[in-house]
């Protein structure tokens, strides 16, 4: 068989992996692939060439990519999970000569370590929370040195070898941690944490800087963006976002993303501490979230700044466009945030009406299959949300 030249494959068909792929597609790049590990809101995407299926193992994507390799000699590669980053780490030295994998193999898993991340911003000078790194049941004796409430997150997922890892908890006292069963477990199975003070404050306190770095250390592509709200909860993910930020969002997002010598997409998120006017460090994430497309939509386009140049193309330097507000929606996050949370009405209203130009997350008229699924997915979770608010009356 004659093989294509160039795949694009986007690993991972949620908000984020389908607007990698309207994105690549508003560019007229061919040959635009899909793997993910459910029935995915993209797979259902007129977008795509094909849809891969696979078991979440390196595996299993190790065989996929190599089935695909078949057909086509190079493939572009957009992780959107972090267990994707971790089983693309595992099987990096088998798909390196055919395929662009857009990060550091020299960083990336020191990189995705939430403790080294803040190591990094005291030596480099950005704020912090409070921190204490916990390896241990005992280290939990540690946290009577920092201010309750506090939020703990592992320090990495590991999502390969278990699915049960909390994304991140709050605790509002020693005693809570000490008897929470769930967490002695993890520390019995070997999982280390990081414990934070809580920054006051809502999701709309929360900003990104979001760029694209070569192997050589070049920013090629950025942009800078805040969340106006989250889902399900002020620390959960991107319900809402707009296209403004201080400039120093932009400062120390560049200066950390050259501290941690990481490539590809790349998106730290500060949070606003109005105790003491800073802005903190949240995490730093080493791929593609789900709001990445407020960028495309203020003139940035990331996704095809790293296809330009994995294939050596030029890919000319973009300014952001902040002069028009403009607001990135996730409908589904929104509806359910105002079925379920008290007074969320105002927000939900500022959210779709406040910006001069509104963009949804996945509604597209041309491509209308993966709104509709979404849609027959939201009226499902409202659903059972009102029946067990209606058991429980």
């Amino acid at each position: 068989m004659h093989k294509k030249s160039v795949a694009v494959v986007t690993i991972g068909g949620y908000v984020n992996g389908y607007n990698i792929i309207r994105e690549l597609h508003d560019a007229n790049i061919p040959n635009i692939l899909l793997i993910d590990y459910t029935k995915s809101i993209a797979s259902y995407s007129n977008k795509i060439k094909d849809f891969f299926l696979i078991k979440r193992t390196p595996t299993d994507l190790l065989e996929t990519l190599q089935r695909i390799h078949e057909e086509y000699e190079y493939i572009v590669l957009y992780p959107t999970d972090d267990y994707t980053i971790e089983m693309l780490i595992e099987i990096y030295r088998h798909i390196s000569q055919c395929c662009f994998v857009p990060f550091n193999i020299q960083t990336i898993a020191k990189s995705l370590d939430k403790s080294h991340q803040y190591k990094i911003c005291t030596d480099i000078g950005i704020p912090i929370p409070q921190t204490i790194t916990l390896t241990s049941i005992e280290d939990l004796q540690l946290l009577s040195t920092i201010q309750f409430p506090i939020i703990v997150k592992p320090l990495q997922r590991n999502d390969i070898s278990n699915t049960t890892v909390f994304r991140s908890k709050q605790y509002t006292s020693i005693q809570e941690t000490e008897t929470d069963t769930i967490l002695q477990k993890l520390f019995q199975e070997g999982y280390q944490f990081i414990a934070s003070e809580i920054i006051p404050g809502d999701g709309s306190n929360i900003y990104a800087y979001t760029a694209y770095r070569d192997t050589k250390g070049i920013i090629k592509n950025e942009w800078i963006g805040k969340k106006l709200s989250q889902y399900p909860n002020d620390f959960g993910v991107f319900s809402s976002a707009a296209n403004e930020a201080p400039e120093i969002i932009r400062e120390y997002g560049k200066k950390l993303l050259h501290a941690l010598d990481v490539y590809g997409i790349a998106e730290p998120e500060f949070k606003y501490d109005a105790r003491d006017n800073t802005y903190k460090l949240m995490e730093v994430n080493l791929r593609s979230m789900m709001w990445h497309r407020l960028g495309n939509r203020s003139g940035v386009t990331l996704q095809l700044t790293q296809y330009k140049d994995a294939l050596g193309q030029q890919m000319p330097t973009l300014t952001q466009d902040m002069s028009t507000r403009t607001h990135f929606v996730y409908m589904k996050h929104e509806l359910i945030n105002l079925c379920t949370r008290p007074r969320y009405y105002k927000t939900f209203f500022y959210n779709l009406h406040a910006g001069e130009i509104t963009t949804w997350a996945v509604f597209d008229t041309s491509d209308i299959r993966p709104a509709i699924v979404d849609s027959i997915r939201t009226i499902a979770i409202l659903s059972k949300s009102i029946c067990k608010r209606l058991l429980f009356r």
